[in-house]
């Protein structure tokens, strides 16, 4: 009969390694995803600084100071006057600044485009909220955002403590944006 208590801990020590190796690479998973998702945290929040920094020139002249608008849920919405759904859009987020200016809401548009075209398209279509030039700028900041394509219209909502909170990729609708301003208050 053969002794088999040296097998018996050479297959302990075995597990045991085993065991030891994939906790470590437990561990190393763990440890890359928690670094890739605060670089992803620091990305936005860089971005986000360059938001709270700009300033963009108003279409009716004088400077959009985007840091005067923290401390407010905010609506900022990415349009061009040749971009059909931005169009068709701006009606009602200017129906909802009336709505919810009053609860502290405010609606920013970024207009993606030349000075000459806003003024002129403005005269057709007013709005009463905040607009401001954005140009070629206005695609980079939007993609940082969160929209990687550039494309319009894009909206991002911002809570009170300037968080973005909600994106989305083209056209929204008056209910939608009730919703989502009733959702937190």
């Amino acid at each position: 009969m053969t002794n088999s208590t040296p097998d018996k801990q050479k297959r302990r020590l075995l597990v045991g390694g085993v065991a030891v190796a994939a906790a470590a690479a437990g561990l190393t998973l763990a440890l890359r995803r928690q670094a890739r998702e605060e670089s992803r945290q620091a990305a936005a929040t860089e971005s986000l600084g360059g938001l709270w920094a700009a300033a963009f020139d108003k279409p009716a002249g004088g400077q959009l100071q985007m840091a005067g608008l923290r401390g407010q849920p905010l609506l900022v919405n990415f349009w061009a006057t040749w971009c059909p759904p931005c169009v068709k859009e701006l009606p009602e987020l200017n129906e909802f600044q009336r709505e919810f200016a009053a609860r502290g809401w405010r609606v920013v548009g970024l207009a993606i485009d030349k000075a000459d075209a806003v003024q002129a398209f403005l005269k057709k279509v007013p709005v009463e909220f905040d607009l401001g030039l954005a140009g070629l700028t206005g695609t980079d900041l939007a993609r940082k955002l969160g929209n990687p394509q550039g494309g319009l219209p894009f909206t991002v909502a911002f809570n009170a403590q300037g968080q973005a909170f909600w994106n989305k990729l083209g056209p929204t609708s008056l209910p939608e944006l009730r919703q989502l301003a009733n959702s937190i208050a």
